[in-house]
């Protein structure tokens, strides 16, 4: 067997010829899920302008999926369940009333007004973000958002993130469309306004530590060692962006060294984020104290290449009227958000537990 060219040349168009190959690949994944859904799409219309299932009652769905199976064996989503979930695919995105008058504004008036709306939509829809997502992630979206601007913003970052289907339920579970840019902040009057938009975005209110296990009357130091201990689920409910630094970093102020509970930096934001953790209520101190840690970072580690550093004040609960009073006398860039906390161990249980230490130790001698 003769071996291929060894030349530097040859090498690199081999390395292009993959990437092609697997983008070739992607491309018709894309183009396959795209079809598979306007075939849905396109059915679930039918069904619903043509009322089949009122007209031909409760067992249309079975009987129309018996006789797609028995014409298109090869074919899977022909089952009943899912043909019921193709007319609810359909339903959902036409029922709008917020897309229905943007929609009537664009037309003319005449007649037949509503199947043109039904025409523009299915071709609004046939060229969008909706498209690019697998059917699962459909079927996720439509069955539990309660309307076209909710769906659509887990349609957009899905598309832009990469979700998986379980990430996707994550997110779902977790109500992301309600929390996020919910966080109090004083950005609008610190920040330009490109980054101070970005920025309300990125951050959420409340955040959802329920992947933490600790005790009653657990200390800030405690909270904050499980988040760390816990990090890739804090990544992933903090959002996509966050690099984590570091805990417990330490920056000087004059004669002090101070530590910050946590720093992460934002690739894109382009900026550090100073966050600090509170097990108990707000307090007006706290934004002061987040302050300096915030302007230090300024001073110390923050390059001609980043942008200024943000602060997030994460309490277990706030007074907004008192926490919006706080961010007006700061001159730093801060946002002020809660974090949910339902399960919690006794006290007493503490003790009963091994530590990690101890743990560690039974392990030596069973492996020795």
């Amino acid at each position: 067997m003769t071996n291929l060219p060894t030349t530097p040349d040859f090498k690199q168009w081999l390395v292009s010829l993959k990437t092609r190959i697997r983008q070739s690949q992607i491309k018709a994944a894309i183009k396959v899920n795209e079809e598979l859904l306007r075939l849905y799409w396109d059915l679930g219309h039918d069904i619903v302008v043509r009322q089949m299932d009122a007209e031909w009652g409760s067992g249309f769905f079975e009987r129309l999926s018996q006789e797609l199976r028995a014409e298109f064996p090869e074919m899977k989503g022909f089952s009943g369940t899912n043909l019921k979930y193709c007319k609810h695919f359909y339903q959902f995105y036409t029922q709008d009333d917020t897309i229905l008058q943007q929609l009537v504004a664009k037309l003319q008036m005449v007649d037949d007004k509503q199947n043109i709306i039904r025409q523009q939509l299915v071709d609004e829809f046939k060229t969008s973000l909706v498209f690019q997502i697998p059917w699962g992630h459909h079927v996720q979206i439509f069955t539990k958002c309660k309307s076209v601007k909710e769906a659509l913003f887990y349609i957009r970052k899905t598309v832009e993130n990469g979700w998986s289907r379980a990430v996707l339920m994550n997110f779902l579970d977790a109500d992301l469309y309600r929390k996020q840019g919910k966080a109090l902040n004083n950005f609008d009057r610190l920040l330009p306004e490109v980054q101070s938009d970005l920025a309300k975005e990125v951050l959420k209110d409340p955040y959802n530590f329920d992947f933490l296990t600790l005790t009653e009357n657990y200390k800030e130091h405690e909270l904050e060692k499980a988040l760390s201990v816990n990090i890739t689920k804090m990544l992933l409910e903090l959002g996509k962006g966050f690099a984590f630094v570091g805990r417990q970093v330490p920056i000087k102020a004059g004669n002090k060294e101070l530590f910050m509970d946590m720093l992460f930096y934002h690739l894109k934001l382009r900026c550090y984020i100073v966050v600090e953790l509170k097990a108990r209520e707000f307090d007006g101190a706290f934004t002061g104290q987040l302050g300096v840690y915030v302007s230090a970072v300024n001073h110390q580690m923050r390059t001609k290449f980043d942008n200024p550093t943000l602060g997030l004040l994460i309490c277990k609960t706030k007074d907004n009227v008192m926490a919006q009073y706080s961010l007006e006398s700061s001159s730093q860039p801060i946002g002020i958000s809660e974090y949910e906390l339902s399960q919690l161990l006794p006290e007493n249980i503490k003790s009963e537990l091994p530590s990690i230490e101890e743990i560690e130790e039974k392990l030596k001698k069973i492996t020795a």
